[in-house]
């Protein structure tokens, strides 16, 4: 298609600014008029570009960029009807230009995509004019004798309210003055206008993010481990643009993360091709080890990288690795480790909701006990250790909490042993949002090797460890030292040895006891703020 000829009218009247010299104060690193200049520059040539100001100041930026200006002392704008305002100007342009594109400097968010989309809107719709709006949805009172009165109905109403952002106009019907058909260009998001300090706040803080992509895995075979990190870091860095790409066989991991109202998507094609595609300025690998292959691309393409639970060969072109669940690592020097991979559990980053949550003080006869094995747990786990449990607290008169995660394929069939076994002390939680207060009053936990220990270990709870796999195995927290009686790795569920291990728990307090003053010891609530200090330090670069 031959496009129409254009050009781009910028009204830049410092009289009108609503902050004192805002066309030429600094808003992210760039004055209001550069960056309107900057943007008009990505749709139309240079000469194409004509600045309307007062001021001599604005006029001499206009002659360093090498757009025309239109330069009077004395305009200033009296009302809202800019093509009123402007009407000689622009008249004046019709008779070179088809078609006049009215950007305002005020609107920073605004891309030469938006307008470039816009232009192409207002040419396939035939219109004679295109008003940039957003929608909004209000209640709309009406005041009479100070009193309010609901002006339309009781409920919200969606209204279109105009954004001062763009008017594009058809030149023909300017010199009629017959404007017949107005179309709408929606921006939402991107129509935020400055009318105050507020508002330029809240632009600077918008045109200073980052965007971070979160490359994830997450499915029944590897669990959910790293979904529930990833999604407490981005929560902690949620001033930043997320994306979360999930891998192929990830759609587990994909559903969780999309509930939460993050953009996500499904690797397509070759994962550094999908990662690349969205142009980040930092890539939070938590999807187990890299291949040198991926990481080769990302550090070709000068993005920052932070990989966690990676030992793979991509490993060592990260910038940072954070292997909280690994206790030692296979580096070839100390210097190496230091540097640029963290390991052990004063790097594991608690979620809130813990920091938060009381811990449990000890208890000589227990009184509630904890089965829990993760985002998945394939083997089912969970139902064989209830029922190696349940006679032992059904006897004593100890609660059992049973929590799932939501990958757990066994759900309803759990639900109804359950049911009957018929026990009223017997509490069946499925993908809770809210694991601490699950936590909280229990005095003895059965769990597998993940990030549940660690909750554990900092909820002071004793517990008894069953390694699903072997990378679980690898998890050497779990152990003795840190308050866990760990049974190695259970590749056939082992009844009669679980059911000895958890009466001598249950009949010797004094050893729970020691396991929880040793947990009484580690502290993980500084953890995340380093790590995220790291994390920040590396995007800020």
């Amino acid at each position: 298609m031959t496009e129409t000829r254009r050009c781009i009218v910028i009204p830049a009247i410092k009289k009108n600014a609503v902050i004192p010299d805002q066309l030429v104060k600094k808003l992210a690193g760039t004055t209001l008029i550069q960056r309107a200049i900057d943007v008009a520059h990505g749709v139309v040539p240079a000469q194409d570009v004509i600045v309307v100001t007062d001021s001599q100041e604005i006029g001499l930026i206009c002659e360093r960029n090498g757009v025309r200006f239109h330069y009077n002392a004395g305009l200033r704008f009296t009302s809202l009807d800019i093509i009123a305002e402007m009407q000689s100007i622009l008249k004046e342009l019709g008779s070179s230009y088809e078609n006049i594109i009215i950007y305002r400097a005020s609107c920073p968010l605004l891309t030469w995509v938006d307008i470039d989309d816009a232009y192409h809107r207002f040419l396939e719709d035939e219109a004679d004019c295109l008003v940039t709006v957003k929608s909004v949805r209000h209640r709309i009172w009406e005041v009479r004798q100070g009193r309010l009165e609901s002006l339309l109905s009781e409920d919200e109403s969606e209204l279109v309210v105009e954004s001062k952002a763009l008017i594009i106009l058809r030149a023909e019907a300017l010199k009629t003055g017959r404007i017949h058909r107005t179309i709408p260009y929606f921006l939402n998001d991107r129509a935020m206008e400055i009318n105050g300090y507020q508002d330029w706040w809240l632009c600077e803080r918008l045109l200073t993010r980052r965007h971070v992509v979160f490359v994830v895995a997450g499915y029944p075979a590897i669990g959910m481990g790293h979904v529930f990190r990833s999604l407490m870091l981005a929560h902690e860095i949620a001033h930043h643009k997320i994306t979360f790409i999930c891998t192929k066989e990830s759609e587990l991991a994909a559903s969780s993360i999309a509930a939460r109202d993050y953009k996500t998507c499904i690797q397509k094609n070759e994962l550094w091709q999908d990662v690349l595609a969205l142009k980040p300025d930092l890539v939070v690998n938590d999807m187990l080890d890299t291949s040198s292959d991926y990481m080769q691309h990302l550090v070709d393409a000068h993005i920052p990288v932070v990989n966690f639970e990676d030992e793979g060969p991509g490993s060592h072109l990260a910038n940072l690795v954070v292997n909280a669940l690994y206790e030692n690592g296979n580096l070839q020097s100390e210097e190496t480790a230091s540097r640029h991979v963290l390991y052990g559990h004063k790097y594991f980053c608690l979620r809130d909701e813990f920091l938060q949550a009381t811990q449990n003080t000890f208890r000589k006869d227990p009184q509630c006990i904890l089965i829990t094995f993760g985002g998945t747990d394939m083997p089912d786990y969970t139902r064989q250790t209830l029922d190696v449990v349940e006679p032992v607290c059904r006897e004593r008169g100890i609660a059992i909490r049973v929590v799932t995660g939501p990958g757990y394929a066994h759900r309803e069939r759990l639900a109804n042993h359950i049911k009957k076994l018929d026990n009223p002390l017997i509490r069946f939680e499925y993908a809770t949002n809210i694991m601490s207060r699950m936590m909280e009053g229990v005095d003895l936990a059965i769990c597998s090797a993940g990030r549940t220990v660690y909750e554990l270990a900092h909820m002071r709870i004793p517990g008894i460890v069953l390694a699903q796999h072997e990378r679980e195995a690898r998890h050497t927290f779990a152990r003795a030292r840190n308050g866990f009686v760990y049974m190695g790795i259970m590749r056939d569920f082992n009844a009669p040895r679980l059911t000895r291990v958890f009466g001598q728990l249950m009949n010797e307090p004094e050893r729970r006891q020691r396991l929880y003053q040793r947990q009484c010891r580690i502290r993980f609530d500084r953890n995340k703020t380093q790590v995220i200090g790291r994390i920040l330090k590396l995007l800020e670069k």
